[in-house]
């Protein structure tokens, strides 16, 4: 009878196996933080830049900025529910409500302007009356609002409003797209690809109720990391892999 002769992996390929493993392991892993990357410049260009452009078509079609009043404008959004204080005095002024659709945005600074009997302060509807497109957004009659995966694997909602900055707000004057629902690693991509560099108190994009510095010298950092738990700050942060991320709020300045 013939003997059969075992033959077990040699130290050499063994060695060749788990380098195959170890590689298929980092594609795997840079693969999904390139997947991410994609989806951020996707959630830029297919709903933040369209929301712009919707804004700017809102003001060519209509010679005012979102809930400006026609007859009498301000050139600031929700202006027809401004009253200029006696001696002109912006810096002191009451901030009208922001212009958003059915509710303001999680933890937003500043109230929403109720829509009003003819529904006329509701940002969807503005943007129907003047024949303007809405990004695709959520779904039909969500169109203010986004949904992607956090780099936990778990929802977020992004939701846009828009309101009017008086002098020395500290994240700058003027009228502003406010974003709410933001994840710390998306908030600063969007600022790297709007201003050049992820800096909450400089440029365009800037988080909401962060003072501006001095001249000439550095920013701030986006104050939570991916680290953070939603609702939680601080520097000792308890995000597990199930938590949702934290969120920040930022204000991206219109050009209106």
């Amino acid at each position: 009878m013939k003997q059969i002769t075992q033959r077990g992996f040699t130290l050499v390929e063994m060695t060749i196996v788990l380098v195959i493993i170890g590689l298929i392991l980092g594609a795997v892993t840079i693969g999904k933080d390139v997947q991410r990357n994609a989806e951020y410049t996707k959630v830029k260009q297919k709903f933040f830049d369209q929301w712009v452009l919707a804004y700017n078509a809102y003001y060519q079609r209509t010679g005012v900025v979102p809930g400006d009043n026609q007859v009498a404008p301000q050139m600031m959004v929700n202006g027809a529910n401004f009253a200029v204080p006696s001696g002109g005095n912006m810096t002191s002024a009451a901030q009208p409500p922001a212009i958003c659709r059915g509710a303001a945005g999680p933890n937003m600074a500043r109230a929403m302007q109720a829509a009003g009997a003819n529904d006329e302060f509701n940002l969807r509807t503005m943007m129907q009356r003047a024949g303007v497109r809405m990004p695709a957004g959520r779904a039909e009659g969500s169109e203010d609002r986004y949904v992607f995966l956090d780099s936990n694997g778990n929802p977020q909602e992004i939701q846009v409003c828009f309101q009017w900055n008086r002098p020395g707000t500290p994240s700058g004057a003027g009228n502003v797209m406010v974003i709410t629902g933001l994840t710390p690693d998306l908030a600063r991509m969007l600022d790297q690809m709007i201003d050049g560099k992820a800096d909450a108190r400089e440029g365009l994009f800037r988080q909401e109720l962060v003072a501006n510095g001095t001249g000439n010298v550095p920013g701030v950092e986006w104050d939570v990391s991916n680290q953070h738990k939603y609702g939680e700050t601080g520097t000792t942060p308890s995000n597990l892999d199930e938590d949702q991320v934290a969120t920040v709020i930022a204000h991206y300045k219109m050009n209106q």
